[in-house]
C-alpha cells in the first residue's frame, strides 16, 4: 500500500500534472473575461446595429423557447476564446525557439590537406591535385 501511494504522490507532484491544474484554473478565470468581453462590449454593439440586445433574441416555438441570441453569443465566445489561446500557444512556440540554438547542418565538404582545395567530404581523392585522402 506504501508503493502505491508513494507512486500516486510521485505522479501527482510531476510537472505536467501541476502546469495542467494551473491551465486548467488560469483558463476558467479567463473564460470569465472573454465572457464579459462579449456580453458586455461585443454584444451590445452588435445589438446596436441590429438595434436589440443579441443575447436577448429568443424564437417561440409552441410553448417553448429558443434563445438563438444567447447561442449566437456562445459561438462568439468560443471564436474569441481560441483565437486569443491560437495568439499564446504561437507567442510560446516563438519564445521556445529562440531560446533553442540552431542545429548546425552536417558539412558537406572539406579542404584537401595538401592543396587546400574544397571536396566533397564522400571523397577518398582529390579532384584537384589527386593526391589520395
Amino acid at each position: 500500500m506504501k508503493a502505491f501511494f508513494a507512486e500516486f504522490k510521485k505522479f501527482i507532484l510531476r510537472g505536467n500534472v501541476i502546469d495542467l491544474a494551473v491551465g486548467v484554473i488560469i483558463g476558467a478565470a479567463f473564460q470569465a473575461i472573454v465572457t464579459s468581453l462579449v456580453d458586455d462590449i461585443i454584444s451590445p454593439l452588435i445589438g446596436l446595429v441590429a438595434n436589440t440586445d443579441l443575447s436577448a433574441m429568443v424564437a417561440t416555438v409552441g410553448d417553448v423557447e429558443i434563445r438563438w441570441g444567447a447561442f449566437i453569443t456562445a459561438i462568439i465566445n468560443f471564436i474569441i476564446m481560441a483565437f486569443v489561446i491560437f495568439l499564446i500557444v504561437k507567442a510560446i512556440n516563438k519564445a521556445a525557439e529562440l531560446g533553442k540554438k540552431k542545429e548546425e547542418e552536417a558539412p558537406t565538404t572539406k579542404k584537401c590537406p595538401y592543396c587546400k582545395s574544397e571536396i566533397p567530404i564522400e571523397a577518398t581523392r582529390c579532384p584537384h591535385c589527386t593526391s589520395e585522402l
